[in-house]
């Protein structure tokens, strides 16, 4: 039997056994954290290239894949980052800087936002996510490829989890205390 949880949630009464919304906040959860680290990374990341020219990150390329290479000379994922960083140029890495700045800077802010715990955030989130959504599908039609396939229905995924738990009035503070009630719950039986 299921009884109304707070803010229109529902909660098992013996609150063990993993319900949807259990799951669903637990991803919720993690698309936020995942979203949070990856907007971390891409700052971090968009930064370097503003410091280290085209020429140095080939070297660094070279450097960090020399070893992989000797052992497997047809290694993909080595072979791809020596050559596409051999043909990067100034005006193509300060976009690619540009690029993962304002991402990383936009995802960041939006788990901030997310953390803070104000439903008014909610709506912005959801367009910029959706934004970059629609920047991914785009990216499919002109460069297919399964990673960014992948990429985009995890983006899909997050945008309609953010969307369920503004719909439903509740904040990433909300999602984690449900959860880490469950869990306690969990822990006890």
């Amino acid at each position: 039997m299921m009884q109304p949880g707070r803010r229109g949630g529902a909660v098992g009464h013996d609150g063990a056994a993993p319900t949807r919304a259990h799951l669903l906040d637990l991803a919720f959860l993690l698309g936020v954290l995942a979203k949070g680290i990856d907007g971390l990374i891409e700052l971090v990341a968009g930064a370097i290239l503003l410091w280290v020219s085209p020429g140095q990150l080939a070297t660094a390329a070279q450097r960090v894949t020399a070893h992989e290479l000797r052992e497997d000379p047809h290694d993909l994922i080595a072979n791809l980052l020596v050559h596409g960083v051999a043909h990067l140029d100034s005006r193509t890495t300060a976009f690619i800087a540009a690029y993962l700045l304002v991402h990383g800077v936009v995802k960041l802010g939006i788990v901030a936002a997310l953390m803070l715990g104000s439903l008014r955030v909610y709506p912005w989130a959801i367009a910029a996510l959706a934004g970059f959504l629609l920047f991914q599908v785009y990216e499919l039609f002109v460069l297919p490829g399964v990673g960014l396939a992948l990429l985009t229905v995890l983006d899909a995924l997050i945008v309609w989890l953010t969307w369920r738990e503004w719909r439903r009035g509740r904040t990433v503070r909300d999602a984690f205390a449900r959860t880490r009630a469950w869990v306690r719950r969990r822990r006890a039986d």
